[in-house]
């Protein structure tokens, strides 16, 4: 890599020595997004009932919410390129044992076993590399490195593994679609595990503390710093909404006319201002302070924009791009939460990855929490309820990240006044 490459490089915050995994996380979450938009149609399609569909979903949920919070203790206890190697390995089992024995019999049990164990995969991938960076980026640039993170993560996922489905499945079958993820999954960990070069080397702060104690501190975290519990409080409701709203407004948008079709459309352009404000939010966030930009853009951004999305087609009589507009506006809002996987990590000088810990449990969780808080409160409160409930979810948000301050001024995230030179 040429030097001018390396500062172009350093001045976007991507660190340097990290690139080549940021390319093998963009790659491996294109391989697991590639059943994201029909695996629920195309169960019901072969005579699998809704209940079983969700409940496959719901456990595969709880797995991604267990492998979550393990990542980060494991990253720290074991390093990264370990715990990363780990989910690769759950993820092809998971996925050989799915394809194979589960949809090719239409076996359940089966399928219900081995999607969980493919649970487990990505969190371990992803968010061990998460733990990476914020270990080997310096502070003044972390928030667009993680910025870059959620880029390539949302990208690979919602964006690239969509795009690839659509051409693989008129092409490849469906089956062979989800057999061809592995081969996507072990591309990007040949980038981020064996090209990547970078060295982590394990801090230890006590020399004879016991793996069981230092898989333990993703608990013990919250209270030697109580502060990560509330960062892990935030990051839950940072995407809680984002699981809750496929589950109502499409039947809402219904009443207005909005189709099926047109409903994917705006959700589909949602995600892709999210993939772009995902990496503005991260140099943002370095410029105007990360608790700033979580608490105006992330928490009072999202709440307004939330109500927003549920008013506008009543306000704009049915509008298709009044919709566009507001979903747009609210996903790209949602990327205000970004400095937050700089602001967690950087509350503790050791033990990051436990803090970490939480953070991912925190991304994890709102997989089912999201569909549980309007399966309980529609049928009381409504649509409207629902949707002023996560909006006041959202101001909480704001509210508690207040109390997320940096232990010291020095530490502090608003380094628009550190000089060039450190952005090494």
């Amino acid at each position: 890599m040429t030097h001018n490459s390396s500062t172009l490089l350093t001045k976007a915050g991507l660190p340097k020595s990290l690139t080549w995994g940021y390319l093998g996380i963009l790659i491996f979450m294109m391989g697991d997004g590639v059943e994201q938009g029909w695996l629920s149609p195309y169960l019901l399609e072969h005579q699998m009932s809704i209940e079983q569909s969700a409940s496959l979903f719901t456990v595969y949920g709880i797995t991604i919410a267990i492998s979550s919070w393990f990542s980060g203790v494991l990253a720290e206890s074991y390093g990264p390129r370990k715990s990363m190697a780990v989910g690769l390995l759950l993820y092809i089992i998971g996925t050989i044992g799915f394809v194979g024995f589960g949809m090719a019999k239409l076996n359940y049990p089966i399928m219900l076993v081995t999607y969980a164990i493919r649970g487990f995969g990505y969190p371990l991938f992803a968010y061990s590399f998460l733990v990476w960076i914020t270990y080997r980026t310096p502070t003044n640039m972390l928030g667009r490195a993680v910025g870059w993170f959620w880029f390539v993560f949302t990208g690979g996922l919602n964006v690239l593994g969509a795009y690839y489905s659509s051409w693989a499945i008129e092409r490849l079958g469906y089956q062979n679609t989800l057999w061809s993820s592995i081969f996507w999954v072990a591309v990007g960990a040949f980038f981020a595990l064996i090209i990547n070069k970078d060295q982590f080397n394990l801090q230890r702060t006590q020399q004879h503390s016991t793996k069981m104690q230092e898989l333990m501190k993703g608990f013990t975290i919250i209270k030697e710093e109580p502060k990560v519990l509330l960062g892990g409080i935030v990051r839950i409701i940072n995407t809680t909404a984002q699981f809750a709203f496929p589950v109502f407004l499409p039947i809402y948008m219904a009443q207005f006319d909005i189709s099926t079709k047109e409903w994917l459309q705006i959700w589909g352009t949602i995600f892709t201002a999210n993939i772009i404000f995902n990496l503005l939010f991260g140099f943002i966030g370095d410029r105007l302070g990360w608790r700033n930009t979580i608490i105006w853009f992330g928490g009072i951004g999202c709440g307004i924009t939330t109500l927003l999305l549920f008013y506008a087609p009543t306000w704009f009589g049915g509008s298709y791009w009044a919709i566009m507009i507001a979903g747009v506006l609210w996903g790209a809002l949602l990327a205000g939460y970004v400095p937050l996987s700089a602001l967690v990590p950087s509350l503790v000088n050791k033990d990051k990855g436990a803090a970490m810990a939480i953070l991912n449990l925190g991304a994890g969780l709102p997989v089912f929490i999201g569909p549980a808080i309007v399966g309980l409160l529609i049928g009381m409160v409504g649509s409207e309820g629902v949707v002023w409930i996560l909006a006041a979810l959202y101001f909480l948000s704001a509210f508690l990240t207040i109390f997320i301050t940096l232990p010291s001024p020095s530490e502090e995230q608003d380094t628009a006044f550190l000089t060039e030179k450190n952005l090494i």
